[in-house]
């Protein structure tokens, strides 16, 4: 399916990457708000005068009195000095301020190309739902953090959850965009290899995308504080506590402790799958391009489960946590590379 017209390439292409590249710092500075707890600084959403910061004292006194009337203040941030509240304000504004950006970097050249007759007409709708899943993404963004303004000065891991997946299915949207116009369809040397390369792509990235919600779970309940030590869990396989909620369902839902024995050890059986789907594909590709990204998918999982552990036995500082976030997102990236060169042939 043609997207773009051909002479107009270039422009588009700058386009789509600009917009991954920021679509992907905003999943790590969602991140960085999380690992400092900056979230719940803005207890108001305005999307129109939001983008406006505090720019006097009586600003700043009228947000950090709202903020002083909140339960994070209330029951973890009791005397907080104004300078230390300005701190993790600015983290979650810029991170609010970012999302308005990416918004205005997708419509202002996107109605550009429509104008100007340079995109097809797939890619003009291809354009309003990246709009719109931008903006049900802000929508989702601040109902997440309301779940932390109510009783308990932390946001519900599962609207956590729900806010990364649309993240990152905005990402993987825009980026398939991309790479649709980065590589136009041609004949391909492995042309023969790859319609098998889909399924098990596939079935890989899900496992992927599984580990991805299981570690917003761990960062909404902050269950990487549970146990660091490795392997085992202070000297257990599986602690007694693990199973200390009820109903039993509710442990894998709500227990911390659970939540983290499941996150480190399902890894291993992500980073199995990996290596079985670069075992299996990798020698059977001529294609240098693919080659390489074999080989960078599997230079990232040795990165991501080194970073994992490294990060656990630190007690999840912020550096860390972030560089593990990043990790488990380019991971998927190149997963995504991998199994569009599959799809396309498919098509």
């Amino acid at each position: 399916m043609t997207l773009i017209d051909p002479r107009h390439r270039k422009p588009v292409a700058v386009w789509l990457a600009t917009v991954c590249t920021l679509t992907f710092c905003m999943i790590l500075l969602g991140g960085l708000t999380r690992l400092t707890d900056s979230g719940l600084s803005m207890v108001d959403w305005d999307p129109i005068m939001g983008a406006i910061p505090p720019t006097s004292e009586a600003d700043w006194a009228e947000v950090f009195a709202k903020y002083r009337q909140s339960p994070q203040y209330l029951k973890e941030n009791t005397g907080m000095a104004l300078d230390d509240f300005k701190f993790i304000f600015y983290m979650e504004y810029f991170h609010r301020l970012l999302g308005r950006f990416i918004g205005s970097i997708v419509a202002l050249p996107w109605l550009f190309f429509v104008l100007r007759g340079m995109v097809k007409k797939p890619m003009i709708f291809h354009g309003i739902a990246i709009l719109m899943l931008g903006g049900f993404q802000g929508v989702i963004g601040w109902y997440m953090v309301q779940s932390g303004l109510v009783d308990v000065p932390r946001v519900s891991h599962f609207r956590l959850a729900i806010h990364l997946s649309l993240g990152i299915a905005l990402f993987t949207y825009v980026l398939c965009l991309a790479f649709a116009v980065f590589l136009p369809h041609r004949n391909h040397q492995d042309a023969a290899t790859l319609p098998s390369l889909t399924r098990p792509t596939l079935v890989v990235m899900g496992l992927v995308g599984l580990q991805i919600i299981s570690g917003a779970f761990v960062a909404g309940l902050r269950a990487g504080h549970a146990y660091n030590t490795f392997p085992l869990m202070h000297g257990r396989f599986l602690p007694r506590a693990a199973w200390s909620y009820e109903p039993l369902l509710a442990n894998f839902l709500e227990n911390p402790v659970m939540i983290q024995f499941v996150h480190r050890w399902f890894a291993w059986f992500v980073a199995a799958a990996v290596i079985a789907l670069y075992l299996a594909y990798a020698r059977r590709l001529h294609s240098p391009r693919l080659r390489t990204a074999f080989n960078l998918l599997l230079a990232c999982l040795g990165l991501q489960v080194t970073l994992g552990i490294l990060t656990l036995l630190t007690r999840v500082p912020v550096g860390l946590g972030s560089l593990h976030q990043a990790g488990a997102v380019l991971l998927w990236s190149i997963l995504l590379f991998i199994g569009f060169h599959g799809w396309t042939r498919r098509a």
